[in-house]
């Protein structure tokens, strides 16, 4: 069924399953009252931004996140005085127009709210619920005296706290974001000590993760819901750069709650979420990782919460196939690997990933696993995941085959031949053996190996990055040998990777003329800083999936004790600096909210190993079979011209006889 069929469906109460704005209804008769509307909101010259609103008496505010220097108070004497988070009342309202049927799951609007009575058809489990003001303030004082995050939004800090996992516990509750009184997300940072807030304000998808995955183990679905279906709200509204708009089914880069005057009220203003989807991002790069993450996130809240309500919605179904289309969609590259630009992903800034980065490869498997998983098999989508399986064995044995390294991998390529043209070649990206840099023939161990950072013709990147090969080994995309093998060489790089704080996000650093030429002497990416070799807290949670999938726990372990020295007494910083992480990153902003999240859920895992399974997926016995043929076919048997259906047109004759 069609998005804007849905709507209409809704609407007459057919369809209990389309996101409703039902921001001040009664649950007991399933009555809508609101004056919540999406509506376009004019910025930057012609450009129509569709943003949701919620209307307010002179009720909301924008928080301010503000730390004071108390005795007794968090570790290292900081203290939070007072988190004052956007809030707004909704006023119950006699009228509710109509959805508009545009296409998107965006698209439609409640306005001029009319009372919509659904008889009791709209089943509440599929409707995002809001709730008041008043209702938050009670939970809020019940949620902290039992330790818990409840919905609850000002906190405030007067005593001391009895652990680092209480502090980060603390921190993360006072990062929320609400909209219209329910939580939405976390704010990337929340440092007192930055006077340039930037973006660092708002809701980054990639960042949430970490934020959602802590929250969903403890026990709190509410925030992760809200965010799954906010964000899928903004998935099909209008995007536009330069008057070039991007395919439909891209996922923003972050969002933020603003408050501004309601129309023709002065008296009164409106919640709006304000999605950027690259349009103001340094560098103007599309979140290629944002869709990704967001399926890698749906998935993991139906497997913990067992409310699969959610993903079976029209609407999300909806969206998950937008995603895939956009991904799957055809172009000219030869290759099963995603085509992107650089800084499209973690690494958001230029760092030589643009290609096809392992980042972008190994969630691009994952999503494509829990996509398959959790699409409802009909008309609609029997060739969709038709394309998906075809992708998914092509994937993984290219990446399995020609992105692994090892030492016995590196002598073959130390003595490969050039300019074969051939289609039983060895070297089939035509590989020059002095691409292979010093560095890599010292570091490279006997034992354990990794799959290489990039791969395109003439050009292998042999720098190690984290993440890539972290979620490798969490997907399945790398082999158990391989993921094994990953593992091992963290363990006899530990030095190199982990040394004082975890986790390198690449190594080893671009330096000199090649920093220069493939960075732009950007003074934020110098070696062994940021996005350059930096090392970054929040990676410890993917590594702690990694390794209990593998069944070594005590890697993450020790990883985590590492950081559980120095991370509080540092501020929870973003990133640190130099080889061994010494010092904390020179542009790092503390309180980091994914450096807390990262680290909390690294700790809950450890607790409770069963429960990475919420992320992990196992090695599909269909792909080992394909991927055997794969390699033992013969290059030769499946060349020819591709045949194409037959079509006929038929004619209808009228012959009149007169």
């Amino acid at each position: 069924m069609g998005t804007s069929e849905a709507v209409l469906h809704v609407l007459s109460g057919a369809v209990p399953q389309f996101l409703s704005s039902d921001m001040c209804s009664s649950n007991s008769d399933l009555v809508f009252y609101s004056k919540c509307h999406i509506k376009s909101v004019k910025k930057k010259g012609s450009r129509r931004l569709p943003s949701l609103k919620c209307s307010s008496m002179s009720g909301c505010q924008i928080g301010n996140y503000r730390f004071k220097r108390l005795g007794g108070g968090l570790h290292g004497n900081t203290a939070i005085d007072r988190l004052t988070l956007l809030r707004c009342k909704c006023q119950q309202a006699e009228s509710a127009s109509g959805i508009d049927t545009g296409e998107g799951n965006g698209a439609w609007f409640v306005d001029n709210a009319k009372k919509l009575n659904l008889n009791g058809s709209m089943n509440s489990e599929d409707i995002l619920e809001f709730k008041t003001v008043e209702q938050l303030k009670s939970e809020n004082e019940v949620s902290m005296l039992n330790g818990k995050v409840g919905t609850g939004t000002k906190t405030i800090f007067t005593g001391g706290v009895d652990s680092v996992e209480d502090e980060a516990w603390e921190l993360l509750r006072a990062s929320m974001v609400y909209y219209c009184g329910s939580p939405v997300g976390t704010i990337a940072a929340n440092d007192p000590s930055s006077s340039n807030v930037l973006n660092y304000d708002q809701v980054f998808i990639r960042d949430f993760i970490p934020s959602g995955i802590a929250f969903l183990l403890k026990g709190e679905y509410d925030i992760v819901r809200n965010f799954i279906l906010h964000t899928l709200q903004l998935q099909s509204w209008e995007k536009t750069m330069d008057c070039h708009s991007p395919g439909q089914g891209l996922m923003p880069a972050s969002f933020k709650v603003r408050t501004v005057p309601l129309d023709g009220d002065d008296s009164a203003t409106e919640e709006v979420l304000d999605p950027d989807f690259g349009e103001a991002a340094i560098g103007r790069v599309a979140p290629v990782d944002s869709g990704l993450w967001w399926i890698i996130l749906l998935r993991a809240y139906g497997k913990c919460s067992d409310d699969l309500s959610v993903q079976e919605r029209v609407d999300v179904q909806t969206g998950i196939k937008m995603i895939l289309r956009l991904c799957l969609a055809d172009g000219f590259d030869m290759f099963p690997t995603l085509l992107v630009t650089d800084g499209s992903c973690m690494i958001d800034r230029r760092m030589g990933i643009h290609g096809h980065p392992l980042e972008i490869q190994a969630l691009f498997y994952s999503a494509l696993l829990c996509a398959r998983e959790m699409l409802i098999p009909g008309d609609g989508s029997a060739d969709l995941i038709r394309a998906l399986n075809n992708r998914l064995v092509a994937l993984s044995f290219h990446i399995r085959e020609y992105y692994w390294i090892d030492m016995r991998k590196l002598n073959e390529i130390y003595r490969y031949k050039t300019e074969e043209y051939s289609y039983d070649a060895v070297n089939k990206f035509n590989i020059y053996p002095d691409q292979i840099s010093p560095w890599l023939v010292e570091w490279m161990p006997n034992k354990g190996g990794y799959l290489i950072g990039n791969l395109q013709p003439a050009h292998m990147d042999f720098r190690f990055f984290s993440l890539g090969n972290l979620w490798a080994v969490v997907s399945g995309l790398a082999t158990i040998d391989q993921s094994h093998a990953i593992l091992d060489l963290i363990e006899t790089k530990w030095a190199d990777l982990v040394a004082e704080m975890p986790f390198k996000i690449c190594y080893p650093a671009l330096e000199g003329q090649e920093w220069q030429i493939i960075t732009g002497c950007d003074p934020k990416n110098t070696p062994w800083s940021y996005h350059n070799a930096g090392s970054w807290p929040t990676l410890l949670w993917q590594l702690t999936v990694a390794c209990l999938k593998m069944n070594r726990p005590e890697i993450a372990a020790k990883a985590v004790s590492v950081a559980e020295k120095r991370i509080s007494k540092d501020k929870w910083p973003e990133y640190y600096d130099t080889k061994k992480a010494r010092f904390i990153g020179k542009q790092s902003r503390l309180f980091q909210t994914w450096s807390i999240a990262g680290f909390l859920v690294a700790k809950l895992l450890l607790a409770d190993p069963n429960a990475a399974k919420i992320l992990t997926t196992e090695e599909d016995s269909e792909l080992v079979n394909a991927f055997s043929c794969m390699i033992s076919a013969n290059p030769r048997r499946k060349r020819g011209p591709k045949r194409w259906k037959q079509t006929y047109i038929v004619y209808n004759y009228w012959i009149c006889i007169s």
